[in-house]
């Protein structure tokens, strides 16, 4: 075989430059609050997340049945229309 397949190849990669969002789903913060204002560290108490201090991104799975305050660094758009319909509002962090 020739030298240069024997030898590890050393290049850019991406993945040091990669923003990991802990995933949340609507259906799991309507489940498990009920008023107030919800943001990492309440998510992490409840279970919702691993670590109160990662960054958190809501996900529009599920329905939101009252109107809350959700605080997190992340949004799809059609989770924050899914908010504001359920009388909610959705503050980026």
């Amino acid at each position: 075989m020739p030298t240069y397949r024997h030898v590890p190849k050393i290049g850019f990669n991406n993945k040091n430059f990669t923003i990991e969002f802990q995933p949340v789903n609507l259906g799991a913060i309507g489940a498990a609050f009920t008023e107030g204002e919800i943001g990492p560290e309440e998510m992490c108490g409840a279970g919702l997340v691993r670590y109160a201090d990662g960054l958190v991104k809501v996900l529009a799975e599920g329905d939101l049945s009252c109107g809350l305050v959700v605080r997190a660094h992340g949004f799809s758009e059609a989770a924050r229309a899914k908010i504001e319909k359920a009388g909610g509002r959705a503050e980026v962090i």
